[in-house]
Formats: C-alpha cells, sequence, structure tokens
C-alpha cells in the first residue's frame, strides 16, 4: 500500500511567483495548473502543431494581459478565456455550410449563453477590481429659495461624530416653496401638497 503524501501548503520552492502574470497567484503551482485548465478549452482536434504552439501561445497571452492580481482573478481570467474560446467553437460550428436548421439554431443558442456568460464574468472581474458602477447615496436634501437644491454630505460639527440636526429642515416638506405657475394662458397658480 502507498503512504500517504504529505502536502506543504506555503512550500518556499513554490512560492516564487514566476508565473503570477498567469493565475495571479504567488504559487506556481496553482498558476501552472489554472493555465493548463485555460489551455484544455482550446479545440485543437484539426490544427497542426504550429498551429497548437500558436493558439497555446495565445492563451498565456490572454490570462498575462487580463493581468490577474489574485488567485480569485486568476480563476475569473481562465474562465474568461474558456467562455471565449467556446463561444468561438459554436460560432464556428454554426456556420459550416452543410449545417443543418437545428444544428445552426443549438450552436447559435449555445454560442449566445456563452457569451452572456463571458459579460457576466468580466462583470464579475471589474466590479471586483473596483471598476463597477459606484454607488451613491443621497442622506439629506436643502432646498433653498428659488428652486435650487444641493445635495452633500453634513460634515459633523466640532469634529465628534455628532451632527447638529436641530432648526435644519431635512426634508423637502419642510423647506420654504413658492407657488408654481401652470402651463396654461392665465397663468393661475396651481397647488402645492404639504404634509400637514
Amino acid at each position: 500500500m502507498n503512504a500517504p503524501k504529505t502536502l506543504v501548503a506555503n512550500d518556499p520552492e513554490d512560492r516564487k511567483g514566476r508565473l503570477k502574470d498567469l493565475g495571479g497567484s504567488q504559487s506556481d503551482h496553482w498558476n501552472n495548473i489554472l493555465a493548463n485548465q485555460a489551455l484544455q478549452s482550446l479545440w485543437l482536434k484539426n490544427s497542426s502543431q504550429e498551429d497548437r504552439d500558436k493558439q497555446s501561445n495565445a492563451i498565456l497571452a490572454a490570462l498575462a494581459g487580463i493581468r490577474p492580481k489574485d488567485e480569485l482573478e486568476g480563476m475569473m481570467a481562465a474562465q474568461l478565456v474558456a467562455a471565449h474560446n467556446a463561444a468561438m467553437e459554436c460560432y464556428r460550428r454554426a456556420m459550416i455550410g452543410e449545417q443543418t436548421f437545428e444544428g445552426r439554431r443549438e450552436n447559435l443558442t449555445q454560442a449566445s449563453k456563452l457569451s452572456r456568460t463571458y459579460a457576466a464574468l468580466l462583470e464579475a472581474l471589474n466590479r471586483h477590481r473596483g471598476k463597477g458602477q459606484q454607488k451613491v447615496t443621497v442622506e439629506h436634501v436643502h432646498v433653498h429659495a428659488g428652486g435650487q437644491a444641493v445635495v452633500g454630505m453634513l460634515e459633523p460639527s466640532g469634529g465628534r461624530g455628532e451632527t447638529k440636526t436641530e432648526d435644519q429642515p431635512h426634508a423637502l416638506g419642510y423647506a420654504p416653496r413658492e407657488e408654481m405657475r401652470g402651463a396654461n394662458a392665465s397663468g393661475q397658480a396651481l397647488p402645492i401638497t404639504r404634509d400637514e
């Protein structure tokens, strides 16, 4: 019977990060496995050895071009490459001249799903990198005479984290207002609803 092998999580020989550009990790074992997973997503059946070498180099260049900063980004990068490869293969198969209508439709359906998966992965990567949409929270709105609104953060008074709230309007219902003129020719004033 074989004795169980001892696994080392922080092997100094593994933690050199020579392949970090490919998988985002200091672990070269991790980066190598991830790069090989991306390479295995290639359809190489009809490729010559020269074409295989070009395709493999292109996959490694794509991973390096995505520039994963950590293992999570490395996984997303490999999945982006795999989703792209699979979608392109489905598009290629859909365009085969002798393809049946059903075969073409199925390949286009799968290519469309893979393209949406690619877009979702790219959005997740951008969110992880902080490039997603920014969230703006409006806490207080002050409306001054003349109908101009100023939106912004209230700064604490005294610098102790407490905000002075006495005598400050905190909603449009408390702000002074003027009557609005109607769109009709007589210039009749329109009533303003109030929370009274």
